[in-house]
């Protein structure tokens, strides 16, 4: 869909139908008031019938409005304007896009941006104007024989104050565009059967973001070169299935080489269904979905090769299938990692982590200024949180406020939880210098505590994204997470250099 903006007079937008905002008790906002005074006051006389009062998330729909140029306005109810902030503000946007959509109006002209939200400037309106919008307009149609996306809808335009801010509000929008194409990658891949995505093909969708970009390079590990790496804990999670694992390495800005990057570390286990220590079958067809990690760093990579961000960024991506099989690791197994450290293998069903933690000792050969891993990595971090944040574990005060204020901006927010000492005793064997799993109590924390020990002194997250990553139910489907919060952290390290 296109995406521009404009100044101007609502009345006089030529356009199927123009959106406009109405608070709570009846107050119109200034691009309201300007229609209903072109109007001869039809606006505030339906408002008086009763039929909209600017409560949160009502809408009303005007057709052919006396003396304005176009088809329809939509007005929206934003409730209490004291009230109205960046959470507001998502909620009245997904509800006027929602009703735009289907209202079968081809454009759409929208002067919620105009509206002052607190706390956050016109760029933070435009970008979640255009993510809200390809959010609702988007459709898995891959095995699907039906209209996929919704193509009534093909354009947008936000209206802003001023000429002086038209070059400011394109790049915004640009910027928001490219973020909405890595989140939509990111939930694209997620949603796709692990039958079609496996490592092998999560590894052709690397390449080809190094195709379209020269800034992108990409190179993958087959089973030999993890071999002779030691990567003994990442590849007894593949020794139960007949598809091969990959590590998947891609660089972006390396001509950068006078800084050091930021490395990202996804998950991608593209369908778990516990190993030998199998899942319960209910709703194990949701265990396509623990590539999501993966997902989100390809989508990151897409949304920065899209920006041209200034940045030098490295990504790595462990990418296996866990499968019972004849020849899959067992309770009891001992392998060692690619650092040299022997696992104990007490539960198959906590693979991720033994993914992770060669990945994250491959990482440290970039010695990057910080490592941040994304996984779906434990249930008990969903027992503890829900769905609304993502786990926060991170050894380094500063990255977790950094990546906690990204979180927020964004609205795909985090939650810090401890990583105290005393929770690494958990983790001890009677076997093997540590075991992959510390028992029930505090399973999420225990988690990060394991994948801590291989990243020793180097500043890190770990991001816990098991109950963010995708939605079940009715609506069941990957969100894309945290590729908002991982872009705008980005952003932010750019524009603090």
């Amino acid at each position: 869909m296109e995406y521009a903006a404009k100044s101007g007079n609502p009345e006089k937008q030529r356009v199927a139908c123009v959106i406009v905002g109405v608070f709570d008790y009846r107050r119109l906002s200034e691009a309201a008031e300007a229609l209903d005074k072109a109007s001869g006051g039809v606006i505030s006389a339906v408002l008086r019938r009763g039929d909209l009062d600017g409560k949160a998330n009502q809408t009303l729909l005007l057709h052919n409005l006396p003396h304005t140029l176009c088809d329809r306005v939509l007005l929206v109810g934003c409730g209490k304007e004291r009230e109205f902030d960046g959470v507001r503000y998502r909620e009245v946007l997904r509800t006027a896009l929602k009703a735009l959509r289907q209202c079968s109006a081809r454009d759409g002209f929208s002067y919620l941006a105009s509206l002052p939200v607190r706390g956050h400037d016109l760029g933070w309106k435009l970008r979640e104007t255009v993510l809200a919008s390809e959010a609702l307009a988007y459709r898995f149609r891959a095995a699907k024989d039906d209209e996929g996306r919704d193509a009534r809808l093909r354009s947008l335009t936000m209206g802003v104050d001023s000429r002086r801010t038209l070059e400011e509000a394109e790049n915004h929008l640009r910027t928001a565009e490219a973020i909405a194409a890595g989140t939509l990658m990111a939930r694209h891949l997620g949603n796709l059967p692990p039958n079609v995505c496996t490592p092998t093909y999560l590894a052709e969708q690397a390449l080809a973001l190094a195709a379209a970009d020269p800034a992108v390079t990409a190179k993958i590990l087959e089973t030999a070169d993890m071999e002779a790496l030691g990567m003994g804990a990442l590849l007894s999670v593949a020794r139960g299935s007949r598809q091969p694992p990959k590590l998947i390495v891609l660089e972006y800005g390396a001509d950068r080489d006078e800084t050091r990057p930021i490395a990202l570390v996804g998950k991608g286990v593209t369908f778990d269904s516990g190993g030998i220590s199998l899942k319960p079958g209910a709703a194990m067809d949701e265990m396509k979905f623990d590539m999501c990690g993966a997902a989100s760093v390809l989508g990151t990579f897409k949304a920065v090769s899209q920006m041209k961000l200034p940045i030098h960024l490295v990504g790595i991506v462990p990418a296996s299938e866990n499968l019972p099989d004849g020849n899959a690791s067992k309770p009891g197994d001992i392998v060692t990692s690619m650092a040299g450290k022997t696992i104990e293998i007490l539960n198959t069903d906590a693979e991720g982590r033994l993914l992770l933690c060669d990945a994250l000792t491959y990482a440290r050969r970039y010695e990057p200024e910080v490592i941040i891993d994304i996984a779906t990595l434990t249930g008990a971090c969903v027992i503890a949180l829900g769905h609304h944040a993502s786990g926060l574990y991170s050894n380094d005060a500063t990255l977790a406020k950094a990546l906690l204020a990204a979180g927020e901006a964004t609205g795909d927010r985090a939650w810090q939880m401890p990583l105290w000492p005393e929770y690494q005793k958990a983790l001890d064997s009677n076997f093997a210098d540590m075991a992959n799993v510390g028992g029930r109590e505090g399973g999420s924390i225990t988690a990060a505590c394991f994948l801590w020990r291989f990243v020793e002194d180097q500043r890190w997250a770990h991001l816990d994204i098991a109950g963010t990553a995708w939605k079940s139910g009715k609506d069941k489907g990957a969100t894309g997470r945290p590729v908002p919060l991982l872009v705008e952290y980005l952003m932010q390290q750019v524009a603090r250099a």
